[in-house]
């Protein structure tokens, strides 16, 4: 909500500062009751005409427009190819506990759609998948690299860059967490592995032609020029193209580097894939010693473009 309104809101009920006042003395529980009371009361006086006017208004609960039995039978291929390689699935709740981007992602909570119930619309799965590996390692206390993925369709309360695009949409994810064992061990295996299989899912699944990555190096690790020359030396024999970029960029997600995987068409390029280290499970379980690697592919933008 922006200032704007809310001092609306605030004049209109004769209450100045509604939203800090609502915010500081109301529970999450008493909060998200009093929100429920009020969407049922608002609730009773929607009319059947009203409801079929907000479906053809609100961009939110449009239908997909890609081939569903098509766009199943690639995700089944996924989740199947990905679980060879170790990457347990794992299938997500619709929604998230309220803050699950914003709070270890640093992503706008404005950008997602909060909901009450101390919940949000899920927005980003990777953030989900992070949420149970650090609930599960930190209950378990184990060593053991912790693989999972999904295919998960994501709904996001963002601009639209363009006319075809949709707000809600499909992404393969994987998430890997594990120990800091020296020498970047952990940075060396899962993002070589991450990316070997972000290369089979795009030929084997989607036979794809021509694809490279671009690699750019981020803040967040101290010993910067090493961790950067024992990835490059770690994926130096992989079978496809990589860019590395020399200075580092900043950014409050990823930490060390980042990596984005982009496809060639016949008349233009398009970036399918994106991930990176972040410190997500770090801070879940207070561990600095936790280390996390994300990654993201575009099934959705994939269908589309092979569509054309």
């Amino acid at each position: 909500m922006s200032e704007h309104i809310a001092q609306k809101i605030s004049e209109r009920t004769g209450v100045p500062d509604m939203v800090q006042l609502l915010s500081a003395m109301l529970s999450s529980s008493e909060l998200s009751s009093l929100l429920l009371e009020v969407y049922r009361q608002r609730s009773l006086h929607i009319t059947p005409a009203a409801l079929l006017q907000q479906y053809r208004n609100n961009r939110f609960v449009q239908p997909a427009e890609t081939d569903m039995v098509s766009s199943l039978e690639k995700e089944l291929q996924v989740l199947k190819l990905l679980q060879t390689q170790h990457y347990w699935p794992l299938e997500l709740s619709p929604v998230a506990p309220f803050g699950s981007c914003s709070v270890v992602g640093t992503v706008n909570q404005n950008k997602i759609i909060s909901a009450v119930r101390n919940t949000e619309v899920l927005a980003d799965a990777t953030n989900a998948l992070a949420l149970h590996i650090a609930d599960m390692r930190q209950r378990t206390n184990t060593d053991v690299i912790s693989r999972y993925c999904t295919v998960q369709r994501h709904l996001r309360a963002v601009h639209l860059p363009q006319k075809g695009y949709s707000p809600h949409f499909k992404i393969a994810c994987m998430v890997a967490a594990g120990r800091d064992t020296g020498n970047y061990a952990f940075e060396q295996i899962c993002l070589r592995e991450q990316l070997l299989n972000i290369h089979m899912l795009l030929t084997e699944v989607f036979k794809v032609q021509e694809l490279y990555v671009i690699i750019q190096p981020r803040a967040g690790y101290t010993t910067g020029d090493h961790f950067m020359k024992v990835q490059q030396t770690s994926l130096a024999d992989l079978p496809f193209e990589i860019q590395w970029k020399d200075a580092v960029a900043e950014n409050n997600y990823y930490k060390g580097l980042q990596f984005k995987v982009y496809i060639r068409l016949e008349n233009s390029v398009a970036e399918i894939a994106d991930g990176g280290f972040v410190d997500w499970t770090q801070q879940l379980m207070g561990n600095s010693k936790e280390r996390c690697l994300i990654s993201g592919i575009g099934i959705s933008l994939l269908h589309t473009l092979q569509e054309k």
